[in-house]
C-alpha cells in the first residue's frame, strides 16, 4: 500500500483573491488566459482584470447563477436600463416639449429676489419667468449673473447657494 503524501492546503479564496490584487500586469494576463481559456484579454486595465479573474474565480468555487436567476436579470435589464432600454426614453420631440415648459425646481418663483453677500457687498437678483435681472441687465442663467460679479465662471447654483 502506497502512502499518499499530503496535498498542500489551498489557500482561502479571499487570500487567492487579494494576493491577485498586487500582481502585475503581465501576471493577471496571464492568470485571465488561465481561467477563460482564451488569448490575450480585451484590456491592459489591471483593475478590470482584477474584477474579472476574481468575478470568475468566486464562479468557480461557489457556482454560477441560476438559469432562472440569470434569465430573471435579463428581463430586469432589458425593461429598466435606462442606457439601452429605448422605451424608456422618450421621443425626441416630446423631450424638447417637456424642457420648454418644465421649470426648473431649484428656482425660486418668478418675482422672487435672491440675496447673496460677496466680497462686503449685498447683491440683488431678481428672478424673472425667462432668465434673471441684476443691476438693472436681464441675464438668460445664473452662472451668467455670477460671471457677471465675479469675472469668473461659476456655477451659478453653486455661487447663490444659502
Amino acid at each position: 500500500m502506497k502512502e499518499n503524501a499530503p496535498e498542500t492546503p489551498k489557500k482561502p479564496l479571499i487570500e487567492r483573491i487579494m494576493a491577485l490584487k498586487s500582481a502585475s500586469l503581465e501576471a493577471l494576463k496571464a492568470e485571465y488566459g488561465a481561467l477563460f481559456g482564451q488569448g490575450s484579454p480585451c484590456s491592459n486595465n489591471k483593475a478590470y482584470l482584477w474584477r474579472k479573474i476574481a468575478w470568475r474565480l468566486q464562479e468557480l468555487e461557489y457556482g454560477s447563477l441560476s438559469t432562472p436567476t440569470q434569465e430573471r436579470i435579463n428581463n430586469l435589464i432589458e425593461r429598466y436600463d435606462p442606457i439601452n432600454n429605448k422605451m424608456l426614453r422618450p421621443e425626441p420631440a416630446t423631450a424638447i416639449k417637456e424642457t420648454k415648459a418644465a421649470r426648473d425646481q431649484r428656482l425660486p418663483i418668478p418675482g422672487a429676489i435672491i440675496r447673496k453677500e460677496y466680497k462686503g457687498k449685498l447683491l440683488e437678483v431678481k428672478v424673472l419667468e425667462k432668465g434673471f435681472e441684476y443691476d438693472g441687465k436681464a441675464y438668460r442663467t445664473l452662472s451668467a449673473v455670477a460671471k457677471a460679479i465675479t469675472g469668473d465662471h461659476w456655477n451659478g447654483y453653486l455661487f447663490f447657494k444659502p
